[in-house]
């Protein structure tokens, strides 16, 4: 007969457990694999589509490209960073990153620095380029709420204001710019953190049911030419999506144009830089819309093989964040693998006609330098997340036989 004394530890919330070593395995393959393709896809993809419109200003045919390229280093530079900067460290960084954040916002709302363009003052400008802060708020609005919830998930408790207040100072600057559909991802962000931290899913589902209200009421308005809280050129999205070919020549051109693209792809494409919808009749063939440029050219197949790649890093950041010991790198985890997932969401939808037109971007592949270097820099930290691993050995140094 014998016994085992085994050792404890006691964790945040005074519970003693077994103790077990935790020990540091590469980062997760499968998510870099992913994230390469994806990064080579868009360098690509913005080279084909931007190259026409280059060409006509009698610019380098590779300008758009070059830049992302640049990009493409800062964020790969920044990645690699976080890999090894264990990501427990960056709890005393999240309040100095968020009012940076904050300041680059405020200078976009109130200053001569902020750039607008479409109608929407989202640019930052810093002399040799613009940068757009609101997607510095993603990486932000994730930090905040993995220190908020990290212990439990009680919402009205005073020492979690501090963190919920720059959230809410960050959402209504964006919405003044406007990016609703930015607001949308950064709200939508935080519930998840709420869920995945123990939230009540009778509050959760109650406030989706609102969201869901307020979305149909919208709808509703439009139909009936009420702008409510809307702008006039967000009333005339929905408007559009609801109809486009009535706006064929005017607000419904874009998504006309998209929607031939992906009809002229077919299931083959019509092969690498053969688009024809990105010789002027497709805007923002680049950016928003790159993923009907995809769909003409690489046709079902390519546009598959992009869904299966966000769908794999989706996967992937979900076992990551199973996976790892503490609530905080859950958290953080399940917050970045939404946050960039969501957005691929967004942008696919919009380009399908799915949902209506909005301005965010497809991660990694959109041509955009604030979206890749954030984008890589969060991936950078769910890389050192997955670098944690609990040993499930027990300790036998301790037996004593009777």
């Amino acid at each position: 007969m014998y016994y085992q004394k085994y050792k404890h530890s006691q964790d945040s919330n005074n519970n003693y457990t077994p103790k077990q070593g935790v020990i540091l395995t590469p980062p997760d393959a499968t998510i870099m694999v992913v994230v390469a393709f994806l990064v080579t896809i868009g360098i690509i993809s913005i080279f084909s589509a931007s190259a026409p419109k280059c060409m006509q200003l009698g610019q380098n045919p590779a300008r758009f490209a070059l830049f992302q390229i640049f990009f493409l280093i800062l964020g790969v530079i920044g990645m690699k960073f976080f890999i090894n900067y264990d990501y427990k460290k960056l709890v005393p960084w999240t309040m100095p990153v968020t009012i940076a954040v904050t300041v680059a916002l405020l200078l976009v709302a109130f200053t001569p620095l902020g750039v607008t363009v479409n109608e929407s003052k989202r640019w930052l400008n810093i002399g040799f380029t613009n940068l757009q802060p609101s997607e510095f708020a993603k990486m932000a609005t994730v930090m905040l709420m993995a220190i908020a919830f990290h212990k439990n998930a009680k919402i009205f408790v005073s020492q979690k204001w501090v963190y919920f207040i720059p959230i809410l100072i960050m959402v209504l600057l964006i919405f003044k710019q406007p990016n609703l559909s930015m607001v949308i991802l950064l709200l939508s962000t935080c519930l998840i953190c709420w869920l995945s931290a123990g939230g009540p899913l009778k509050l959760i589902i109650t406030l989706g049911a609102i969201g869901g209200i307020s979305a149909v009421t919208m709808i509703t308005s439009a139909l009936n030419g009420l702008t409510l809280f809307l702008k006039p050129y967000q009333l005339s999205r929905i408007t559009t999506w609801l109809n486009p070919e009535q706006y064929a020549l005017t607000t419904g051109y874009q998504i006309i144009q998209a929607l031939t693209a992906f009809a002229a792809g077919g299931f083959w494409g019509v092969g690498f830089g053969n688009s024809k919808q990105k010789l002027y009749w497709l805007p923002e063939s680049h950016t928003d819309f790159i993923f009907a440029v995809i769909g003409e050219e690489l046709g079902w197949i390519g546009c598959i093989l992009v869904i299966g790649l966000f769908w794999t890093l989706i996967h992937r950041g979900l076992v990551i964040a199973s996976r790892c010991p503490d609530m905080y790198g859950k958290l953080l985890a399940v917050g970045i693998t939404f946050s960039i997932g969501f957005q691929a969401f967004l942008n696919i939808s919009v380009a399908t006609s799915f949902l209506p037109a909005t301005g965010v971007p497809l991660p990694f592949i959109s041509y955009g330098g604030s979206s890749l270097m954030v984008s890589l820099w969060m991936i950078g930290i769910l890389l050192n997340i997955s670098k944690k691993r609990v040993r499930k050995i027990r300790v036998h140094s301790n037996v004593r036989y009777l």
